[in-house]
């Protein structure tokens, strides 16, 4: 090939001009260098050969092929055919049933639990259309379907939807009416806990590149009691690397009636160590000052403190790399001090409750 020389005859330069000219306006850009390195290799070939390849970032040998096919073909050579891709597994119907399926949740389906996950699905597409996806493609074929992975919520059953009900109704105007007559605290309280290893959260990366935040990997958390008044905004809390159980909870109680002589109205949920015989007879020995009621089970949205809670976690630990245990407590410490001297932002935590005081007649 070393000795050849390729001649170009006018009208295969038009056509060549003229395919170039319609792949720039089209933006197809692999056409449009094939046709420019055709025209590149008039004249001695050996020296062409290697220009062309310089001139567009590719191998002798790709251009070498190219020039066979326009030899062959002429400019029809230049066309880059796409690609159909691997057809369907599923028809358009099989997706449709496989979609009604989905919707109707795991446990219509005969699998255990509540929650999709892409081998579950994997099995499903197997039993029921006979075929097979990886299950590493899953995600993809239901994102092409409509589908998306999202967190589930919780619905509530008939009779707790009662005690739900019975609790705004009834429960909630009680509690406020003996909170105003006896000038009492109404405290929500709850627990939560604060791991060394850090929680994540969302944050802007770029596209392809997961942020990374370092953690120590230790399994160790720090709890916190809390308590929050819904007519001052006082938070009561104490941070512990105990076990929250009987006793502990028992040690705070009696830590915060220590710190006020004011009748106190506490809430709190049904944990198992809130209704333990330990709690009931300290609850029955301090009835006089102080009065109990449970929220309904699996009320989290009834309790404001769990709000106060994520807002903790989200100025103080999420995305934070705490190399001891020591640091993180010191950070928990720092930003429950922040809440206990910021009364007005724990008020506008109670804004459910509010609302319903305001539509009472």
């Amino acid at each position: 090939m070393t000795m050849f020389r390729l001649t170009l005859g006018s009208s295969q330069r038009e056509a060549l001009a003229a395919k170039v000219a319609r792949a720039s306006k089209m933006g197809d850009t692999r056409t449009m260098i094939r046709a420019l390195a055709i025209l590149a290799l008039a004249g001695p070939l050996a020296e062409k050969l290697k220009e062309a390849a310089s001139c567009y970032g590719i191998n002798v040998r790709t251009v070498q092929s190219w020039l066979s096919a326009f030899l062959l073909k002429g400019v029809a050579s230049l066309e880059i055919k796409k690609s159909p891709g691997r057809p369907p597994k599923l028809t358009k119907r099989q997706k449709e049933e496989l979609a009604r399926l989905i919707d109707e949740g795991p446990s219509i389906a005969g699998f255990l639990g509540n929650c999709w996950r892409s081998p579950m699905i994997q099995m499903l597409i197997k039993e029921q259309f006979g075929v097979t996806y990886s299950a590493f493609y899953i995600p993809e074929l239901l994102k092409n379907m409509g589908f998306s992975y999202q967190r589930a919520r919780f619905i509530y059953d008939q009779d707790n939807e009662e005690e739900r009900a019975r609790w705004i109704a009834e429960k909630w105007p009680e509690i406020l009416a003996l909170g105003k007559e006896k000038k009492s605290y109404i405290l929500f309280g709850d627990e939560a806990s604060f791991p060394q290893w850090g929680t994540l959260s969302y944050t802007w990366a770029r596209v392809g590149k997961q942020p990374v935040v370092r953690t120590s990997g230790r399994r160790k958390g720090y709890k916190v009691f809390g308590f929050i008044d819904y007519f001052t905004g006082k938070f009561f809390f104490k941070g512990q690397d105990e076990k929250l159980n009987s006793e502990t909870y028992i040690r705070f109680l009696k830590e915060v009636l220590s710190r006020t002589r004011k009748h106190t109205i506490l809430i709190h949920d049904n944990a198992p160590y809130h209704k333990s015989v330990a709690v009931q007879n300290f609850l029955a020995k301090n009835s006089k000052r102080l009065r109990v009621y449970r929220l309904p089970p699996y009320s989290p949205d009834y309790n404001p403190i769990e709000q106060l809670w994520k807002k903790i976690k989200k100025e103080g630990t999420h995305m934070q790399f705490f190399p001891d245990f020591e640091s993180l407590c010191a950070k928990v410490e720092e930003t429950l001090l922040y809440f206990k001297d910021a009364p007005s932002e724990v008020l506008s935590l109670f804004g459910f409750y509010r609302n319903l005081e305001l539509a009472r007649p």
